[in-house]
């Protein structure tokens, strides 16, 4: 490969010398993002929002299947309306935004640009439902929010950031607690499907959860660095918020009752999860089922006879089955090959004379980089067994990171060890008092990311303190 041909690697950072400098070359590189005039804010490219709109479109779908409804709530919440749940209220209240004016003139009302939605859906569900016959009611929005973040990353925190957010309503705290347990489970099959991420299904500790929640329930990820990602959550409000705002029915023997009430969320920092736990120093991995472009197609030769009409003749080919590229610019062939690895696009197919004159091609897995010649007679079954391979061998590679940076401490000191010289997630018992919790974060910078639903009894004993355990939490550093 000639020298300017390898200039798209070379600027790259490598991952082990500085990971979050390579997180950021990774990002202008791919072209994903770009920074903006505001602080905070990015500027979603081209190639960052069809990866988003892949997610979208999988995850929307999954939402409508079980049965939920696409809505739209404004932007803008007033400041007594946000005031009325004072737990949510002072859980934000650090991260709003205020808008004061209008035009000229002074608001009466502070109005808030929405962190999330809760209170709005919260306004709405009161007016909309009065009989059982209204429930469950079961919504989801997809917007921006806002949180002024004092220290900001691309995909990861930004202060305006894309996401959905589900809110729904339920007769019982029954059937809230089964919504709130599919929404995540939903979520964790994606991550696992879909972005080919193994997550850790769990419950956050009362200081983790969500502002104004019984219960959060999250799905955390591990990232190449050794550092954690919740990657969705699902919280359990049971009936504060509607006790707050008003929610009631008419159940069937006429009685009044309050609804119980759920919200999960999934954001863009998803694809900051993507590149962390996939990417490597030539670029992107992007999973099939998500990649904008699962098929490149290079030509060799294209200014011999009849190699671009054949390459044109298999794009419109595959494209009935695939999202796929005709790259027939006058950029050389090695070229092209680095910026399809950096793009993270998972085959790249070569054609040039020599392969027409064989009635064949060469597959290269942009995982493995490994060259298959293929007949082009059953090509795209070639192809879509290629890709199944790579979207399986993406997730066991995740999996194998994770389960290697997995340890298992048993005393305070071990902990420490574990945290300080290897990173990732960490093990130990707690004896669920939130002084332990905290004495941890102080000294160790580590954080409790869950306590699984799959316990395990590593000891007794509380790692922190030594006294009787009451569950066994997953510790580690987080983004």
């Amino acid at each position: 490969m000639a020298k300017d041909e390898k200039k798209l690697v070379e600027e790259i950072t490598p991952m082990d010398e500085d990971f979050a400098q390579w997180y950021t070359d990774i990002i202008k590189k791919a072209h994903l993002c770009d920074y903006s005039g505001v602080r905070g804010c990015m500027v979603i490219e081209p190639y960052g929002y069809a990866i988003w709109e892949n997610i979208q479109k999988e995850l929307d779908s999954r939402f409508k299947a079980t049965g939920h409804k696409n809505v739209y709530m404004p932007v803008f919440i007033p400041e007594s309306l946000l005031q009325k749940e004072k737990d949510h209220v002072e859980g934000f209240a650090p991260e709003v935004a205020w808008v004061t004016h209008g035009g000229n003139e002074k608001l009466a009302e502070r109005l808030c640009v929405r962190p999330t939605s809760e209170t709005l859906f919260c306004n709405y569900y009161a007016g909309a439902i009065h009989s059982y016959r209204d429930l469950p009611k079961l919504c989801n929005q997809w917007c921006s929010v806002v949180r002024w973040e004092k220290t900001t990353r691309p995909f990861l925190r930004s202060s305006e950031f894309l996401w959905q957010e589900g809110h729904t309503a339920h007769a019982t705290e029954e059937e809230a607690q089964e919504e709130t347990l599919r929404m995540l489970n939903v979520y964790a099959d994606f991550c696992e499907e879909v972005l080919a991420i193994p997550v850790i299904k769990g419950r956050k500790t009362d200081k983790e959860k969500f502002a104004g929640a019984n219960a959060t329930y999250t799905i955390e990820s591990l990232m190449h660095d050794g550092k954690a990602l919740q990657s969705g959550t699902s919280h359990n409000f049971g009936d504060g918020f509607a006790r707050a705002f008003g929610i009631q029915y008419t159940d069937e023997n006429n009685e009044l009752k309050y609804v119980h009430q759920t919200s999960w969320g999934m954001s863009t920092r998803i694809i900051g999860a993507i590149i962390m736990v996939h990417g490597d120093d030539a670029g992107l991995k992007l999973p099939p089922r998500i990649a904008p472009v699962q098929v490149a197609i290079v030509p060799v030769a294209q200014h011999k006879e009849g190699v671009l009409d054949k390459a044109s003749e298999l794009c419109g080919r595959l494209s009935e089955r695939f999202r796929v590229k005709l790259d027939d610019s006058d950029k050389s062939p090695g070229w092209k090959f680095s910026e399809y690895e950096m793009l993270g696009v998972p085959v790249r197919l070569e054609i040039g004379p020599k392969d027409i004159e064989k009635n064949q091609a060469v597959l290269v897995s942009r995982i493995t980089r490994e060259k298959k010649f293929v007949s082009l007679n059953n090509i795209e079954d070639e192809i879509e067994n290629l890709l199944n391979d790579i979207q399986k061998e993406m997730f066991d590679a995740a999996l194998k990171n994770r389960e290697e940076k997995t340890s298992t401490a048993r005393t305070y000191d071990e902990f420490k060890k574990c945290i300080a010289e290897k990173g990732g997630f960490v093990k130990a018992m707690w004896c669920g008092d939130v002084a332990c919790e905290e004495k941890i974060k102080e000294e160790t910078t580590a954080t409790s990311r869950c306590m699984p639903f799959e316990q395990e009894k590593i000891s007794d004993r509380c790692v922190c303190c030594g006294k009787p355990a009451k569950k066994m939490v997953y510790w580690g550093k987080a983004y």
